[in-house]
């Protein structure tokens, strides 16, 4: 009699238990949100104030994203080696520190290299916080997690931009550093206290993928460079070129080191199943569609119209409040109904958002026709992550959790980066050089009349075409994620068969 009394109270604990770890990956979540909104906003203040040249301010943006994308391809060799719970603690006070250190700065070149060792924080609590969750909550109930951190995503990406303008309009954009700190300090000690700081199973003894890393890195980082470079000092130069080649080399390289790898980074064998293999190429297209919204706005509000940072910021709320309201909603529905209809279902709304900026999208355009597109991308978004995530965690299985988290962490960091590169290839391509670094520091009032008139015309032909380019990729995304097919067993192991399951609690 006293066992099954024992069994139920240690089955309620459990329940509550599951709860608190989703507070500590919602912090985490919530941090990592406002960081990026936060800065995306200051960056023209720091192009003036740094004196940096539209490059570097790109590089500032890209380099965590980099960062974080070649550290979440480490994370189940990590995991195993450190544990998951503990890696998150350390990968969030890693954040916080160079948070501190990175106001302090006076130099691009060094704020970029900050950034990096920032995005490897970043990656740390971001690969393992899907994982941490899916240990914690049962199959039927996943979606709703997961729906709850993306509407915290939601709220960090609305006070974000508010936040950021405010800080940077009175105090500098050393501050959308700062702010982080008190709050990552409260995250760490949280999650010290939630999670434990437990040993990890040593069992495994897997290794790192040194040759995939390597190849990875040179075959991202080129493309980047490439198009980065060319959007900015031209597309016939050398660094370009120099780009160019290294992903056309190194990209296959890449692939032909995982196939042999023994404990790969990129587990390739989970592509074999359909509906992992079209959920993550649905998201990579998805967010470089929404992060180019966000991104080419804040030059719209700031350098085209001459709001102010602070009015940049409660501009864009709409687009995340949208996805604030959804976001829950769609865990439910995925939850019961499965996760096609919502995820296709957003997608084409969103592709709907972006033709409509592609067409409306003019100086003086009156703000409620804008908010109203910046309402229904964010409406998109919403009803598609929340599905898409557990429809990919779902289909790998609990087996492979900690790979699947992190090629899907992986898929949404790469559309992001290459949308910040691609998108302003786009838009840099129709503006005058002279004119183009005081568009996005915000001073082209500072031109004569008719250069600013040909700066500004570039620009916003510019802005219809990355829209354009953006509806496009968003559509082909709805179409990709409508062939997905619900109930897919889980993905062969393949070569690595043998290997063990990462341990649940770490």
């Amino acid at each position: 009699m006293q066992a099954p009394v024992l069994a139920a109270g240690a089955a309620r604990r459990h329940r509550g238990h599951k709860w608190w770890v989703l507070s500590v990956t919602s912090l985490g979540a919530l941090l990592s949100a406002l960081n990026f909104s936060t800065l995306i906003i200051a960056l023209p203040d720091l192009i003036r104030s740094l004196h940096a040249s539209l490059l570097v301010a790109m590089w500032i943006m890209m380099a965590y994203m980099v960062a974080q994308t070649v550290v979440v391809l480490m994370a189940g060799s990590l995991a195993d080696r450190y544990g998951r719970r503990r890696l998150y603690v350390a990968g969030m006070a890693l954040f916080t520190v160079v948070a501190l250190a990175a106001g302090f700065v006076r130099d691009g070149g060094w704020l970029v290299a900050l950034r990096v060792l920032q995005g490897i924080g970043g990656a740390m609590v971001m690969a393992n916080s899907t994982a941490i969750v899916a240990d914690a909550f049962p199959h039927q109930e996943l979606g709703r997690a997961l729906g709850i951190n993306a509407m915290v995503v939601a709220v960090g990406q609305i006070v974000g931009p508010v936040l950021g303008g405010w800080l940077t309009t009175d105090y500098g954009w050393q501050w959308t550093f700062w702010f982080n700190v008190p709050f990552g300090v409260l995250a760490v000690l949280w999650g010290l206290f939630v999670l434990g700081w437990q040993a990890p199973d040593r069992r495994s003894g897997r290794g790192l993928d040194v040759a995939g890393i390597v190849t990875y890195l040179l075959a991202v980082g080129g493309l980047l460079l490439a198009l980065s470079w060319g959007a900015v000092e031209g597309w016939r130069t050398r660094p370009v070129l120099a780009g160019l080649a290294a992903f056309a080399i190194f990209l296959p390289a890449f692939l032909a080191v995982e196939r042999r790898a023994a404990v790969p980074l990129l587990h390739l064998p989970l592509f074999r199943n359909r509906t992992f293999t079209l959920g993550n190429l649905a998201a990579t297209l998805s967010a470089i569609a929404r992060m180019a919204v966000l991104f080419l706005l804040i030059f719209y509000f700031q350098g085209a119209e001459g709001d102010s940072a602070l009015e940049a910021g409660i501009l864009s709320i709409p687009l995340a409040a949208g996805m604030l309201v959804v976001s829950p909603l769609s865990g439910w529905i995925s939850d019961r109904f499965g996760a096609t209809l919502p995820a296709t279902g957003g997608i084409l709304l969103a592709t709907v958002a972006l033709v409509g900026l592609a067409l409306d999208l003019h100086l003086g355009t009156p703000y409620w026709r804008l908010a109203l597109w910046l309402t229904l991308a964010g409406v998109g978004s919403g009803l598609f992550n929340s599905p898409n995530s557990s429809n990919i965690m779902n289909a790998a299985g609990p087996r492979f959790r900690g790979e699947a988290s992190g090629i899907r962490s992986l898929t949404t960091n790469t559309g992001m980066m290459f949308s910040v590169a691609f998108s302003l290839a786009l838009v840099t391509a129709s503006i005058p050089r002279p004119a183009m670094l005081a568009i996005f520091a915000g001073t082209v009032t500072g031109l004569h009349g008719s250069r600013a008139a040909a700066a500004l015309h570039g620009f916003m032909h510019g802005l219809h075409v990355a829209f354009w380019a953006m509806a496009a990729l968003s559509l082909v995304a709805a179409i990709l994620s409508a062939l997905r097919q619900e109930g897919s067993s889980p993905a062969a192991p393949g070569r690595t068969e043998a290997a063990p399951e990462l341990p649940a609690g770490n």
